[in-house]
Protein backbone atom coordinates (compact mmCIF):
# COMPACT_ATOMS: atom_id res chain seq x y z
CA UNK A 1 0.00 0.00 0.00
CA UNK A 2 1.48 3.19 -1.04
CA UNK A 3 2.08 5.83 1.50
CA UNK A 4 -1.57 8.15 0.58
CA UNK A 5 -3.17 4.55 1.31
CA UNK A 6 -1.88 4.13 4.28
CA UNK A 7 -2.78 8.07 5.41
CA UNK A 8 -6.59 7.67 3.99
CA UNK A 9 -6.88 4.38 6.17
CA UNK A 10 -5.40 5.85 9.38
CA UNK A 11 -7.69 8.83 8.77
CA UNK A 12 -10.49 6.40 7.77
CA UNK A 13 -10.00 4.47 11.65
CA UNK A 14 -9.88 7.67 13.40
CA UNK A 15 -12.97 9.08 12.05
CA UNK A 16 -14.60 5.74 13.13
CA UNK A 17 -13.77 5.85 16.65
CA UNK A 18 -14.38 9.78 16.63
CA UNK A 19 -17.83 10.04 14.73
CA UNK A 20 -19.75 6.63 14.83
CA UNK A 21 -21.34 6.34 18.06
CA UNK A 22 -19.63 4.09 20.97
CA UNK A 23 -17.13 2.21 18.38
CA UNK A 24 -14.11 3.21 21.07
CA UNK A 25 -16.19 0.71 23.39
CA UNK A 26 -15.43 -2.55 20.96
CA UNK A 27 -12.11 -4.71 22.11
CA UNK A 28 -10.72 -7.77 20.34
CA UNK A 29 -12.04 -10.05 22.82
CA UNK A 30 -15.69 -7.92 22.71
CA UNK A 31 -16.04 -6.79 19.48
CA UNK A 32 -18.95 -4.28 18.12
CA UNK A 33 -21.18 -6.73 16.72
CA UNK A 34 -21.14 -8.97 19.74
CA UNK A 35 -21.90 -6.12 21.83
CA UNK A 36 -25.13 -4.69 19.53
CA UNK A 37 -26.36 -8.57 19.74
CA UNK A 38 -26.51 -8.34 23.49
CA UNK A 39 -27.85 -5.33 23.26
CA UNK A 40 -31.11 -6.80 21.54
CA UNK A 41 -32.34 -7.47 25.30
CA UNK A 42 -32.31 -3.40 25.45
CA UNK A 43 -35.21 -3.55 22.30
CA UNK A 44 -37.58 -5.53 23.83
CA UNK A 45 -37.54 -3.11 26.94
CA UNK A 46 -38.33 -0.67 24.77
CA UNK A 47 -40.70 -2.38 22.85
CA UNK A 48 -42.61 -3.60 26.20
CA UNK A 49 -42.53 0.13 27.64
CA UNK A 50 -43.83 1.74 23.99
CA UNK A 51 -47.05 -1.12 24.35
CA UNK A 52 -47.80 -0.33 28.07
CA UNK A 53 -47.09 3.81 28.30
CA UNK A 54 -47.40 4.49 24.35
CA UNK A 55 -50.25 2.43 22.98
CA UNK A 56 -52.38 0.53 25.60
CA UNK A 57 -53.18 3.22 27.45
CA UNK A 58 -54.52 5.55 24.75
CA UNK A 59 -56.42 2.35 23.40
CA UNK A 60 -57.80 1.47 26.90
CA UNK A 61 -59.07 5.27 27.93
CA UNK A 62 -60.22 6.68 24.38
CA UNK A 63 -61.40 3.29 22.44
CA UNK A 64 -62.10 0.95 25.34
CA UNK A 65 -63.72 3.31 27.40
CA UNK A 66 -61.52 2.82 30.50
CA UNK A 67 -61.14 4.91 33.23
CA UNK A 68 -58.09 7.20 33.06
CA UNK A 69 -57.56 6.04 37.12
CA UNK A 70 -57.65 2.07 36.29
CA UNK A 71 -55.26 2.79 33.57
CA UNK A 72 -52.94 4.56 35.48
CA UNK A 73 -52.91 2.29 38.64
CA UNK A 74 -53.01 -0.71 36.28
CA UNK A 75 -49.81 0.69 34.06
CA UNK A 76 -48.23 1.20 37.32
CA UNK A 77 -48.43 -2.44 38.34
CA UNK A 78 -45.68 -3.19 36.34
CA UNK A 79 -43.17 -1.13 38.55
CA UNK A 80 -44.25 -2.41 41.63
CA UNK A 81 -41.18 -4.98 41.20
CA UNK A 82 -39.01 -1.67 40.94
CA UNK A 83 -37.88 -1.51 44.50
CA UNK A 84 -36.68 -4.98 44.23
CA UNK A 85 -33.93 -4.03 41.11
CA UNK A 86 -31.00 -3.25 43.91
CA UNK A 87 -31.97 -6.31 45.24
CA UNK A 88 -31.74 -7.84 41.83
CA UNK A 89 -28.69 -6.45 41.24
CA UNK A 90 -27.06 -7.40 44.13
CA UNK A 91 -28.19 -11.21 43.59
CA UNK A 92 -26.66 -11.50 40.48
CA UNK A 93 -23.60 -10.40 41.59
CA UNK A 94 -23.50 -12.97 43.79
CA UNK A 95 -25.20 -15.97 42.15
CA UNK A 96 -23.71 -18.86 42.09
CA UNK A 97 -25.14 -21.95 39.30
CA UNK A 98 -23.96 -25.25 38.42
CA UNK A 99 -24.01 -23.96 35.31
CA UNK A 100 -21.48 -21.24 35.85
CA UNK A 101 -23.80 -18.26 34.79
CA UNK A 102 -24.50 -15.36 37.24
CA UNK A 103 -26.73 -13.37 34.99
CA UNK A 104 -28.19 -15.78 32.40
CA UNK A 105 -30.60 -16.98 34.33
CA UNK A 106 -31.91 -13.62 35.45
CA UNK A 107 -32.65 -12.64 31.86
CA UNK A 108 -33.68 -16.19 30.95
CA UNK A 109 -36.35 -16.02 33.78
CA UNK A 110 -37.15 -12.31 33.26
CA UNK A 111 -38.18 -12.87 29.68
CA UNK A 112 -40.06 -15.75 30.17
CA UNK A 113 -42.49 -13.68 32.36
CA UNK A 114 -42.48 -10.73 29.63
CA UNK A 115 -43.74 -13.57 27.36
CA UNK A 116 -46.35 -14.43 30.67
CA UNK A 117 -47.59 -11.30 30.27
CA UNK A 118 -48.10 -10.70 26.99
CA UNK A 119 -50.00 -13.51 26.54
CA UNK A 120 -52.70 -13.28 28.33
CA UNK A 121 -52.88 -9.43 28.09
CA UNK A 122 -54.73 -8.94 25.18
CA UNK A 123 -57.58 -10.97 26.37
CA UNK A 124 -57.51 -9.65 29.85
CA UNK A 125 -58.23 -6.26 28.99
CA UNK A 126 -60.75 -6.93 26.28
CA UNK A 127 -62.56 -8.43 29.78
CA UNK A 128 -61.47 -5.60 32.00
CA UNK A 129 -63.24 -3.17 29.46
CA UNK A 130 -66.20 -5.29 28.46
CA UNK A 131 -65.83 -5.92 25.19
CA UNK A 132 -67.16 -7.99 22.24
CA UNK A 133 -67.95 -11.28 23.97
CA UNK A 134 -66.29 -10.23 26.93
CA UNK A 135 -68.87 -8.24 27.96
CA UNK A 136 -70.78 -10.35 30.18
CA UNK A 137 -67.70 -12.05 31.71
CA UNK A 138 -67.53 -11.03 35.67
CA UNK A 139 -65.55 -7.82 36.25
CA UNK A 140 -63.69 -9.38 38.77
CA UNK A 141 -62.16 -11.49 36.16
CA UNK A 142 -61.14 -8.44 34.22
CA UNK A 143 -59.50 -6.70 37.36
CA UNK A 144 -57.23 -9.94 38.43
CA UNK A 145 -55.98 -11.34 35.00
CA UNK A 146 -55.05 -7.83 33.57
CA UNK A 147 -53.04 -6.97 37.10
CA UNK A 148 -51.90 -10.27 36.36
CA UNK A 149 -50.65 -9.57 33.50
CA UNK A 150 -49.32 -6.34 33.99
CA UNK A 151 -47.36 -7.33 36.57
CA UNK A 152 -45.82 -10.20 35.24
CA UNK A 153 -44.20 -7.83 32.25
CA UNK A 154 -43.13 -5.27 34.89
CA UNK A 155 -41.29 -8.32 36.89
CA UNK A 156 -39.99 -9.79 33.52
CA UNK A 157 -38.89 -5.77 32.10
CA UNK A 158 -37.33 -5.36 35.44
CA UNK A 159 -35.30 -8.20 36.03
CA UNK A 160 -34.02 -8.69 32.74
CA UNK A 161 -32.91 -4.96 32.06
CA UNK A 162 -30.79 -4.78 35.50
CA UNK A 163 -29.24 -8.25 35.10
CA UNK A 164 -28.67 -7.66 31.10
CA UNK A 165 -27.31 -4.14 32.08
CA UNK A 166 -24.96 -6.06 34.85
CA UNK A 167 -23.68 -8.39 32.12
CA UNK A 168 -22.95 -5.90 29.55
CA UNK A 169 -20.34 -3.88 32.48
CA UNK A 170 -19.24 -7.61 33.26
CA UNK A 171 -18.04 -7.96 29.51
CA UNK A 172 -16.25 -4.58 28.94
CA UNK A 173 -13.31 -3.18 30.72
CA UNK A 174 -13.55 -0.76 33.65
CA UNK A 175 -13.01 2.14 31.56
CA UNK A 176 -15.70 1.80 29.14
CA UNK A 177 -18.73 0.94 31.69
CA UNK A 178 -20.44 4.13 31.42
CA UNK A 179 -19.80 4.38 28.09
CA UNK A 180 -21.78 0.31 27.39
CA UNK A 181 -24.49 1.52 29.82
CA UNK A 182 -25.10 4.52 27.24
CA UNK A 183 -25.18 2.13 24.20
CA UNK A 184 -27.76 -0.01 25.86
CA UNK A 185 -30.01 3.04 26.43
CA UNK A 186 -29.16 3.97 23.10
CA UNK A 187 -30.37 0.82 21.68
CA UNK A 188 -34.24 0.78 24.24
CA UNK A 189 -34.59 4.33 22.58
CA UNK A 190 -33.82 2.73 19.16
CA UNK A 191 -36.34 0.13 19.82
CA UNK A 192 -38.76 2.47 20.89
CA UNK A 193 -38.99 4.32 17.91
CA UNK A 194 -39.07 1.16 15.61
CA UNK A 195 -42.01 0.14 17.53
CA UNK A 196 -43.92 2.67 17.65
CA UNK A 197 -44.20 3.06 13.83
CA UNK A 198 -44.33 -0.25 13.58
CA UNK A 199 -47.55 -0.46 16.53
CA UNK A 200 -48.72 2.93 14.68
CA UNK A 201 -48.89 0.97 11.20
CA UNK A 202 -50.66 -2.07 12.46
CA UNK A 203 -53.72 -0.03 14.56
CA UNK A 204 -54.08 2.39 11.94
CA UNK A 205 -57.62 0.32 11.45
CA UNK A 206 -58.24 -0.38 15.08
CA UNK A 207 -59.90 -3.44 16.39
CA UNK A 208 -59.88 -5.53 19.29
CA UNK A 209 -58.80 -8.71 17.08
CA UNK A 210 -55.74 -6.23 15.91
CA UNK A 211 -55.03 -5.52 19.42
CA UNK A 212 -55.09 -9.43 20.25
CA UNK A 213 -52.26 -9.79 17.47
CA UNK A 214 -50.24 -7.10 18.22
CA UNK A 215 -49.51 -7.65 21.93
CA UNK A 216 -49.05 -11.56 21.16
CA UNK A 217 -46.66 -10.54 18.47
CA UNK A 218 -44.63 -8.40 21.12
CA UNK A 219 -44.52 -11.77 23.09
CA UNK A 220 -42.96 -13.80 20.59
CA UNK A 221 -40.53 -10.82 19.31
CA UNK A 222 -39.69 -10.86 23.23
CA UNK A 223 -38.31 -14.15 23.11
CA UNK A 224 -36.53 -14.05 19.51
CA UNK A 225 -34.78 -10.92 20.56
CA UNK A 226 -34.08 -11.79 24.12
CA UNK A 227 -32.64 -15.15 22.90
CA UNK A 228 -30.36 -13.99 20.06
CA UNK A 229 -29.09 -11.54 22.76
CA UNK A 230 -28.23 -14.17 25.31
CA UNK A 231 -26.71 -16.77 23.14
CA UNK A 232 -22.87 -17.15 24.29
CA UNK A 233 -22.90 -13.84 26.25
CA UNK A 234 -21.30 -15.09 29.80
CA UNK A 235 -18.48 -17.07 29.88
CA UNK A 236 -19.05 -20.50 32.12
CA UNK A 237 -17.21 -20.86 35.43
CA UNK A 238 -18.98 -23.68 37.30
CA UNK A 239 -18.47 -23.26 40.84
CA UNK A 240 -17.03 -27.26 41.01
CA UNK A 241 -13.56 -27.39 41.22
CA UNK A 242 -13.38 -23.52 41.90
CA UNK A 243 -11.03 -22.28 44.36
CA UNK A 244 -12.84 -21.39 48.05
CA UNK A 245 -13.57 -17.61 47.74
CA UNK A 246 -14.50 -16.01 51.11
CA UNK A 247 -18.26 -15.58 51.71
CA UNK A 248 -19.82 -12.50 49.75
CA UNK A 249 -21.09 -9.38 51.36
CA UNK A 250 -25.05 -9.71 52.43
CA UNK A 251 -27.02 -6.75 50.66
CA UNK A 252 -27.41 -4.81 53.75
CA UNK A 253 -23.77 -4.62 53.84
CA UNK A 254 -23.37 -3.82 49.96
CA UNK A 255 -25.96 -1.25 50.45
CA UNK A 256 -24.13 0.57 53.65
CA UNK A 257 -21.40 0.61 51.01
CA UNK A 258 -22.86 1.77 48.36
CA UNK A 259 -24.86 4.63 50.17
CA UNK A 260 -21.44 5.82 51.79
CA UNK A 261 -21.64 9.44 51.84
CA UNK A 262 -23.76 12.47 53.10
CA UNK A 263 -25.22 13.10 49.57
CA UNK A 264 -26.30 9.32 49.06
CA UNK A 265 -30.10 10.42 49.64
CA UNK A 266 -30.24 13.68 48.03
CA UNK A 267 -28.61 12.10 44.77
CA UNK A 268 -31.48 9.46 45.24
CA UNK A 269 -33.97 11.92 45.82
CA UNK A 270 -32.97 13.60 42.74
CA UNK A 271 -33.65 10.92 40.56
CA UNK A 272 -36.79 10.50 42.20
CA UNK A 273 -38.25 13.90 41.93
CA UNK A 274 -37.04 14.40 38.05
CA UNK A 275 -38.34 11.14 37.03
CA UNK A 276 -42.10 11.72 38.26
CA UNK A 277 -41.77 15.23 36.88
CA UNK A 278 -40.88 13.98 33.54
CA UNK A 279 -43.20 11.16 33.72
CA UNK A 280 -46.56 11.99 34.80
CA UNK A 281 -47.06 13.09 31.59
CA UNK A 282 -45.92 9.74 29.77
CA UNK A 283 -49.68 8.18 30.34
CA UNK A 284 -51.46 11.32 29.29
CA UNK A 285 -49.80 12.36 26.68
CA UNK A 286 -51.34 10.32 24.10
CA UNK A 287 -55.00 10.54 25.24
CA UNK A 288 -54.40 14.76 25.58
CA UNK A 289 -53.61 13.67 21.65
CA UNK A 290 -56.72 12.29 21.18
CA UNK A 291 -59.54 13.77 23.81
CA UNK A 292 -58.50 17.41 23.49
CA UNK A 293 -56.84 17.79 19.84
CA UNK A 294 -58.77 14.92 18.07
CA UNK A 295 -55.83 13.04 17.06
CA UNK A 296 -56.47 9.46 15.69
CA UNK A 297 -54.62 6.42 17.43
CA UNK A 298 -52.41 6.52 14.52
CA UNK A 299 -51.52 9.66 14.84
CA UNK A 300 -51.20 9.42 18.57
CA UNK A 301 -48.68 6.14 18.84
CA UNK A 302 -46.28 7.62 16.65
CA UNK A 303 -46.14 10.66 18.98
CA UNK A 304 -44.02 8.17 21.11
CA UNK A 305 -41.75 7.75 18.07
CA UNK A 306 -41.19 11.35 18.27
CA UNK A 307 -40.80 11.48 22.01
CA UNK A 308 -38.14 8.70 21.33
CA UNK A 309 -36.30 10.86 18.75
CA UNK A 310 -36.64 13.83 21.20
CA UNK A 311 -34.40 10.95 23.76
CA UNK A 312 -32.13 10.05 21.13
CA UNK A 313 -31.02 13.33 20.61
CA UNK A 314 -30.66 14.68 24.31
CA UNK A 315 -28.84 11.05 24.59
CA UNK A 316 -26.79 12.39 21.95
CA UNK A 317 -26.34 15.55 23.24
CA UNK A 318 -25.38 14.29 26.55
CA UNK A 319 -22.97 12.42 25.80
CA UNK A 320 -21.10 15.00 23.85
CA UNK A 321 -21.38 17.67 26.15
CA UNK A 322 -20.42 14.94 28.90
CA UNK A 323 -16.97 13.74 27.18
CA UNK A 324 -16.20 17.73 27.32
CA UNK A 325 -16.29 18.07 31.02
CA UNK A 326 -19.48 18.68 31.98
CA UNK A 327 -20.35 17.58 35.40
CA UNK A 328 -23.09 15.07 35.32
CA UNK A 329 -25.67 16.74 37.80
CA UNK A 330 -25.11 19.93 35.21
CA UNK A 331 -26.18 18.15 32.69
CA UNK A 332 -29.26 16.54 34.60
CA UNK A 333 -29.84 20.24 35.64
CA UNK A 334 -30.10 20.88 32.06
CA UNK A 335 -32.44 18.66 31.15
CA UNK A 336 -34.91 19.77 34.15
CA UNK A 337 -34.57 23.35 32.66
CA UNK A 338 -35.32 22.41 28.98
CA UNK A 339 -38.55 20.54 30.77
CA UNK A 340 -40.09 23.59 31.54
CA UNK A 341 -40.98 25.36 28.46
CA UNK A 342 -41.62 21.78 26.90
CA UNK A 343 -44.44 21.62 29.15
CA UNK A 344 -45.22 25.18 28.65
CA UNK A 345 -45.92 24.45 24.60
CA UNK A 346 -47.45 21.59 25.57
CA UNK A 347 -50.37 23.56 27.14
CA UNK A 348 -50.02 26.56 25.15
CA UNK A 349 -51.62 24.17 22.49
CA UNK A 350 -54.63 24.16 23.98
CA UNK A 351 -55.98 28.07 23.92
CA UNK A 352 -54.11 28.29 20.54
CA UNK A 353 -54.80 25.19 18.57
CA UNK A 354 -51.53 25.02 17.16
CA UNK A 355 -50.68 21.54 16.65
CA UNK A 356 -46.73 22.43 16.28
CA UNK A 357 -46.82 23.61 19.63
CA UNK A 358 -47.58 20.41 21.06
CA UNK A 359 -45.16 18.33 18.79
CA UNK A 360 -42.33 20.46 19.83
CA UNK A 361 -43.24 20.04 23.00
CA UNK A 362 -43.41 16.40 23.40
CA UNK A 363 -39.53 16.28 21.51
CA UNK A 364 -38.45 18.33 24.10
CA UNK A 365 -39.69 16.50 26.96
CA UNK A 366 -38.21 13.68 25.85
CA UNK A 367 -34.82 15.61 24.57
CA UNK A 368 -34.71 16.36 28.30
CA UNK A 369 -35.63 13.49 30.01
CA UNK A 370 -33.02 11.83 28.31
CA UNK A 371 -30.28 14.64 29.30
CA UNK A 372 -31.70 14.21 33.08
CA UNK A 373 -31.54 10.55 32.80
CA UNK A 374 -28.22 10.30 31.18
CA UNK A 375 -26.77 12.66 33.88
CA UNK A 376 -28.13 10.91 37.01
CA UNK A 377 -27.09 7.54 35.51
CA UNK A 378 -23.09 9.03 34.92
CA UNK A 379 -23.38 10.34 38.71
CA UNK A 380 -24.45 6.79 39.68
CA UNK A 381 -22.11 5.29 37.90
CA UNK A 382 -19.05 7.05 38.73
CA UNK A 383 -19.85 6.83 42.45
CA UNK A 384 -20.38 3.40 42.13
CA UNK A 385 -18.51 0.96 44.87
CA UNK A 386 -16.09 -1.58 42.83
CA UNK A 387 -17.52 -5.05 41.91
CA UNK A 388 -20.54 -3.43 42.58
CA UNK A 389 -21.98 -2.76 38.81
CA UNK A 390 -25.54 -4.90 39.51
CA UNK A 391 -26.60 -2.91 42.66
CA UNK A 392 -25.89 0.35 41.45
CA UNK A 393 -27.96 -0.23 38.25
CA UNK A 394 -30.29 -1.63 40.69
CA UNK A 395 -30.31 1.11 42.96
CA UNK A 396 -30.43 3.58 39.92
CA UNK A 397 -33.27 1.86 38.15
CA UNK A 398 -35.04 1.00 41.83
CA UNK A 399 -35.68 4.75 42.37
CA UNK A 400 -36.15 5.75 38.96
CA UNK A 401 -38.87 2.84 38.04
CA UNK A 402 -40.51 3.63 41.33
CA UNK A 403 -40.69 7.16 40.37
CA UNK A 404 -41.97 6.59 36.99
CA UNK A 405 -44.72 4.19 38.49
CA UNK A 406 -45.53 6.68 41.08
CA UNK A 407 -45.98 9.31 38.19
CA UNK A 408 -48.13 7.04 36.44
CA UNK A 409 -50.54 5.97 39.04
CA UNK A 410 -50.60 10.22 39.95
CA UNK A 411 -51.37 11.35 36.94
CA UNK A 412 -54.29 9.45 35.55
CA UNK A 413 -56.30 9.58 39.27
CA UNK A 414 -55.46 13.58 39.51
CA UNK A 415 -56.76 14.18 35.83
CA UNK A 416 -60.00 12.24 36.87
CA UNK A 417 -60.30 14.05 40.17
CA UNK A 418 -59.83 17.39 38.77
CA UNK A 419 -61.62 16.87 35.13
CA UNK A 420 -64.77 15.86 37.96
CA UNK A 421 -64.09 18.51 40.38
CA UNK A 422 -63.75 21.16 37.17
CA UNK A 423 -66.83 19.98 35.35
CA UNK A 424 -69.13 22.84 34.24
CA UNK A 425 -66.63 25.72 35.51
CA UNK A 426 -65.84 28.38 32.79
CA UNK A 427 -61.99 28.26 32.92
CA UNK A 428 -60.42 30.94 31.18
CA UNK A 429 -57.82 29.75 27.91
CA UNK A 430 -60.03 27.33 26.57
CA UNK A 431 -59.10 25.01 29.56
CA UNK A 432 -62.78 23.85 30.35
CA UNK A 433 -63.54 20.01 30.19
CA UNK A 434 -61.37 17.25 29.71
CA UNK A 435 -58.41 19.85 28.89
CA UNK A 436 -58.69 21.07 32.35
CA UNK A 437 -57.81 17.62 34.46
CA UNK A 438 -54.74 17.72 31.67
CA UNK A 439 -53.26 21.02 32.74
CA UNK A 440 -53.53 20.30 36.32
CA UNK A 441 -51.45 17.34 35.64
CA UNK A 442 -48.64 19.58 33.45
CA UNK A 443 -48.71 22.15 35.97
CA UNK A 444 -47.91 19.74 38.90
CA UNK A 445 -44.81 18.72 36.59
CA UNK A 446 -43.53 22.66 36.14
CA UNK A 447 -43.26 22.35 40.07
CA UNK A 448 -42.09 19.06 40.31
CA UNK A 449 -39.57 20.44 37.85
CA UNK A 450 -38.48 23.40 39.49
CA UNK A 451 -37.94 21.84 42.79
CA UNK A 452 -35.72 19.09 41.06
CA UNK A 453 -33.68 22.10 39.93
CA UNK A 454 -33.33 23.69 43.64
CA UNK A 455 -32.40 20.73 44.88
CA UNK A 456 -29.22 19.72 42.04
CA UNK A 457 -27.63 23.63 43.41
CA UNK A 458 -25.65 21.51 46.55
CA UNK A 459 -24.16 19.00 44.80
CA UNK A 460 -23.07 21.26 42.10
CA UNK A 461 -21.92 23.43 44.58
CA UNK A 462 -19.87 20.68 46.15
CA UNK A 463 -18.10 19.71 42.71
CA UNK A 464 -17.08 22.89 42.01
CA UNK A 465 -15.55 22.79 45.06
CA UNK A 466 -13.78 19.62 44.72
CA UNK A 467 -12.66 21.15 41.65
CA UNK A 468 -10.82 24.55 42.78
CA UNK A 469 -9.12 22.51 45.59
CA UNK A 470 -8.08 20.12 43.25
CA UNK A 471 -6.59 23.20 40.89
CA UNK A 472 -5.08 24.77 44.31
CA UNK A 473 -3.45 21.96 45.11
CA UNK A 474 -1.63 20.57 41.89
CA UNK A 475 0.54 23.99 42.44
CA UNK A 476 1.45 23.10 45.75
CA UNK A 477 2.49 19.29 44.85
CA UNK A 478 4.37 20.86 42.61
CA UNK A 479 6.15 23.24 44.67
CA UNK A 480 6.73 20.49 46.93
CA UNK A 481 8.10 18.01 44.33
CA UNK A 482 10.81 20.97 43.38
CA UNK A 483 11.91 21.89 46.93
CA UNK A 484 12.65 17.93 47.74
CA UNK A 485 14.62 18.25 44.05
CA UNK A 486 16.24 20.89 45.22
Amino acid sequence: MNRFGRKMMRAWAEAGTRYMPFADVATPDLPLSKLLRLSLFQVSVGMALVLLVGTLNRVMIVELDVPASLVGIMLALPLAFAPFRALIGHRSDTHKCELGWRRVPFMWNGTLAQFGGFTIMPFAILVLAGQDQAATAPVWVGYISAALAFLLVGAGVHVTQTAGLALATDLTPQESHAKVVGLMYLMQLLGMIATALLFGAALANFSPGRLIQVIQGAAVATVALNIISLWKQETRRPPRGAAIQQDDPTFAESWAKFCEGSSAILRLTIVGLGTIAFNMADVLLEPFGGEVLGLSVSYTTKLTALFAVGGLTGFASAVWITQRGMEAYAVARAGALIGLPAFALVLASVPTAILPFFLVGNFLIGYGGALFAHGTLTATMNRAPVSQAGLALGAWGAVQATAAGLALAFAGTIRDISTAALSGASLPWGFSGAAAGYAIVYAIELALLALTIVATIPLLRHARSAVLEGRSAAPDAALAARGGAG
